[in-house]
């Protein structure tokens, strides 16, 4: 597959950072970062889409100035009337290209083209016809299935004509809850909460009873401890028919961290040269990429190497 028709993307801020940091980190990246698509809106609570959206508009704007596609997404699980009515004007918004991230988005978007975000679970290809059907143009496929699958789907990908995403670097989506653990861990409920998940801006880190590092919790989320990272899997992944390489946002350097995966798919740099680059970063967790290379998630293979 030739370089020019991979993309690296940019997907939503999954955390609860300050309103104007989370504005002025979408403006860097439209002009600096080598994305071509940048996912925008509130994906775990609807209680944080107020902080946000004053900017959604300037942001949008900033973005296509530089040269990027914008992707609204929707909240990835509804449990109150809010969520609902947040899902229900992510999608009646005239103009834009919608990610669905939870099955009540499916029927405001059905018969239009829109993607589908990694919290919808297609697992097999019937799933993925059954949505193509529809109007789904694009699949950011769940970061737990293993290249078996991958592969599988990706042929049903190319005979439907739509094309594949996945997340390639950052704390991997794990689960979703009704309660916010957050929360909870500060002695407030979720109503309550007053926005306490704000104080930990890449997740809280969630340890074992003899204090190793577990899991990370971001409001109702949960992710992993780890950082995936398939900068040296890219090759594999490209055979497999995945053409869009997707960036969780943290608050590391994105701008480096789409350069090397850019500089990666073009082949400008070697495997073992943008895995040093990325641990170069110093990021709070080490790497993982189990789940691709069917083991546990958390484990790590320097794959790729020369």
């Amino acid at each position: 597959m030739p370089a020019e028709a991979t993309e690296v993307t940019l997907g939503p801020v999954m955390f609860n950072w300050q309103p104007e940091a989370w504005r002025d980190f979408y403006y860097r990246m439209a002009d600096e970062a080598p994305v071509t698509t940048a996912y925008v809106g509130e994906v775990i609570c609807s209680k944080r889409t107020p902080l946000f959206e004053r900017y959604y508009a300037d942001v949008a704007e900033r973005l296509e100035r530089g040269g990027k596609a914008v992707v609204f997404s929707t909240l990835s699980e509804v449990v109150h009337k809010p969520d609902r009515r947040s899902i229900e004007s992510t999608c009646a918004a005239e103009g834009i290209l919608c990610e669905a991230n939870d099955a009540s988005a499916l029927s405001h978007l059905s018969g239009r083209p829109h993607h589908i975000g990694p919290f919808m679970n297609v697992y097999n290809e019937a799933t993925l016809a059954f949505l193509a059907r529809r109007g789904a143009e694009n699949f950011c496929l769940p970061v737990e299935l293993p290249d078996s699958a991958i592969a599988v789907l990706g042929r049903a990908a190319a005979e439907h004509r739509v094309t594949l995403e996945v997340q390639v670097f950052g704390r991997m989506p794990l689960a979703l809850s009704a309660r916010c653990y957050h929360a909870r861990a500060h002695g407030r409920t979720r109503d309550s909460c007053q926005y306490v998940c704000e104080q930990d801006p890449d997740g809280m880190s969630l340890e074992t009873l003899d204090r190793k590092p577990f899991l990370a919790i971001n409001g109702i989320q949960t992710l992993s401890h780890d950082y995936l990272n398939l900068v040296g899997d890219l090759a594999l992944l490209r055979d497999r028919g995945i053409s869009r390489f997707r960036l969780s946002p943290h608050t590391c350097d994105m701008v480096e961290v789409a350069a090397v995966f850019r500089a990666a798919l073009d082949g400008d740099i070697a495997p073992d040269e943008a895995i040093a680059r990325l641990e170069a970063m110093k990021l709070l967790a080490p790497f993982s990429n189990g789940f691709l290379h069917r083991s546990p998630g958390w484990q790590w293979t320097r794959t790729g190497s020369a």
